[in-house]
């Protein structure tokens, strides 16, 4: 792999981008050693050469969708106002039977398409997965009962995919899903709440198992609230004054049971946007209802590096998980 060098004009934007949702833009530029950082370049062509598969037939649930303002410099590689969510399907070249949906993150205020998507997605398929990004809706564009309508089009998204196993080349009982940061809330929230019943089911699609075979939660927001959470993460979601009952039926940690999927954890224990505890908190209850889970905690790495810096240990955790996966025979390739 070829490391990153950063363009100022890239990581400007970035930081522009997320200056008034992750108030510690500072300290993340101060992190000159591990400076391969992810570029905002746009979308390479192999983003508008994959499929692109509709979630939902007719309308979204919870609508209306209302759209709103953005700065006119927005970037464009972060998804805002989706009212239509959809999957993006990346295919190798040589299929190893297995499919990776992958969440990222963008605190419930955007869906990141670059480093978080894109590129993890090729990363995956280049190993033999076959990789779904999931560009999934923004609880504050107009839903009601926002805080459910990211988990309905990560269900749908999950039946969906199994359901497309067998034209796709994969087998439909080997199904993970990885999520970046909210992604990962939303990944570990599927993966604890994958059997409630977020939405009427509409067709034979949702007579599907939401549940993932396995989980991978990549410097994840599990808490949302202080002192750990991620403020713009919960206010997303949630709102300003969140009824105390959602705030606990979105906390995934507290749903923890033997059956929730195997789940693989990464986060940098210099990670002041989400901090570390988000993660040893999760692993705590993974661990506590006897789920499988392996945790890696890197010193340092910050937040929102994706796929690591290839010149620190961090950059060598999609190898981890790619072993990991292969160790667990409900959600990996068979070896």
């Amino acid at each position: 792999m070829t490391p990153y060098r950063p363009s100022l004009l890239s990581r400007r934007l970035l930081l522009a981008a997320i200056s008034a949702l992750v108030p510690l833009t500072g300290a993340r530029a101060q992190q000159a050693p591990l400076a391969q950082r992810p570029a905002l370049d746009p979308l390479p062509p192999s983003w508008s050469a994959a499929e692109v598969m509709d979630l939902w037939t007719g309308d979204a649930p919870n609508g209306p969708f209302q759209a709103q303002p953005a700065p006119a410099d927005f970037p464009a590689v972060f998804f805002r106002n989706v009212e239509r969510p959809t999957l993006r399907v990346f295919r190798p070249q040589t299929s190893n039977g297995c499919a990776v949906m992958v969440i990222p993150g963008g605190a419930y205020t955007f869906v990141v398409g670059t480093h978080e998507g894109t590129a993890t997605a090729e990363a995956l398929a280049a190993l033999g997965y076959t990789a779904f990004v999931l560009i999934h809706r923004l609880p504050a564009e107009g839903w009601k009962a926002g805080w459910d309508v990211p988990l309905q089009d990560a269900q749908r998204a999950l039946r969906l995919i199994r359901a497309h196993a067998g034209r796709l080349g994969y087998q439909a009982d080997r199904v993970a899903v990885l999520g970046y940061s909210a992604g990962g809330h939303l990944a570990a929230s599927l993966a604890t709440a994958y059997g409630e019943t977020v939405y009427a089911p509409r067709d034979e699609i949702d007579r599907q198992d939401a549940r993932p075979s396995a989980v991978g939660l990549i410097y994840s927001v599990i808490t949302l609230e202080i002192p750990h959470t991620n403020p713009q993460s919960a206010l997303s979601l949630l709102g300003a004054t969140p009824d105390p009952a959602v705030l606990q039926r979105r906390s995934p940690a507290l749903h923890v049971t033997a059956e929730t999927p195997p789940t693989f954890l990464v986060h940098a224990l210099d990670d002041t946007a989400v901090p570390p505890e988000n993660t040893l908190m999760m692993l705590s209850a993974l661990r506590h209802a006897g789920v499988k889970a392996e945790a890696h905690l890197f010193q340092e790495g910050g937040h929102g590096f994706g796929l690591g810096p290839t010149n620190a240990p961090g950059g060598q955790w999609l190898a981890l998980f790619n072993r990991w996966l292969s160790r667990v025979p409900e959600g990996g390739p068979n070896t």
